[in-house]
């Protein structure tokens, strides 16, 4: 059975381009006889605001969309992401990364190719300072390690592919480097939460901005580190502004709520993002 999700984060009001997302996740689900998701990836807790929440909620009914409850709040569920975590320690392909951001912007800018090159790649202290480092209480990153997780799946790393609406795609994990997968005092990231709970959830297809394109070639690694099914990828055009720049939070006068109160109807913006 399909199944599709919108997953939205509460740091702002929906607007136009959300609307395309959610649409056509939805249409889709719906035409297949599947179903329909949505969670709230609600991590960032220093911006997320239960308003916003509040908010999308509305917005999705007043476009028309129905989805099955209870919606998975990423916040409630901290503690579960803990596991895939702790099966990439102790296979040992993550590593303690004690860098500032202004250290690892220095790496990379001191690298051959550093001019062109925003990726970070770095590995573990030597046993003796990390030791000293954790004792000082010094604040880390899990940092997934890109060599480290290509020698693990061997040649079926260069075999890593992800279907899209282009066809077969092949992933290549090392255009983002070795990223943050969690922090000493924070369980998860984006990364880490997404594709655990797209696996739990039994999603099927993401349909999402293209965007979010490149995440799917980190995303399909974490796949198969950690023996997760592997969804299709839809990614579809975005919804440009005035000025010809993908939409944002802070575009207000393009937030579903602001067109709401214009006057404009549910059809309007299916119209208005090309449905």
């Amino acid at each position: 059975m399909l199944v599709t999700r919108f997953a939205p984060s509460p740091t702002g009001y929906l607007h136009l381009g959300h609307a395309l997302s959610a649409l056509t996740a939805f249409d889709a689900a719906r035409e297949a006889g599947g179903r329909f998701l949505v969670r709230i990836e609600d991590i960032d807790v220093g911006r997320s605001r239960p308003e916003f929440e509040n908010a999308i909620f509305e917005d999705l009914a007043w476009l028309g969309l129905s989805w099955e409850e209870p919606v998975r709040r990423q916040s409630a569920h901290m503690a579960e992401y803990a596991a895939p975590l702790q099966s990439l320690i102790e296979r040992n392909l993550v590593y303690r990364c004690f860098r500032t951001r202004k250290e690892i912007a220095e790496a990379i800018a001191s690298a051959p190719h550093g001019a062109v090159d925003e990726r970070f790649t770095g590995e573990a202290l030597p046993p003796g300072e990390e030791a000293q480092r954790l004792a000082d209480g010094d604040t880390f990153a899990w940092r997934l390690s890109l060599k480290k997780a290509r020698a693990a799946l061997g040649p079926a790393y260069f075999t890593l592919v992800f279907e899209d609406e282009s066809g077969l795609v092949r992933a290549e994990p090392e255009r983002h480097g070795d990223v943050v997968l969690a922090r000493k005092d924070f369980g998860t990231s984006y990364h880490l939460a997404s594709v655990w709970d797209d696996a739990l959830q039994g999603v099927t297809h993401v349909i999402r901005g293209e965007d979010l394109r490149e995440a799917a070639h980190l995303h399909v690694l974490l796949q198969r580190l950690l023996e997760l099914p592997q969804p299709v990828y839809r990614h579809h055009r975005l919804v440009l502004g005035e000025d010809g720049k993908r939409l944002a939070k802070r575009d207000q006068s393009a937030t579903l709520r602001a067109l709401r109160e214009a006057g404009k109807t549910p059809a309007d913006v299916r119209g208005l993002v090309g449905l």
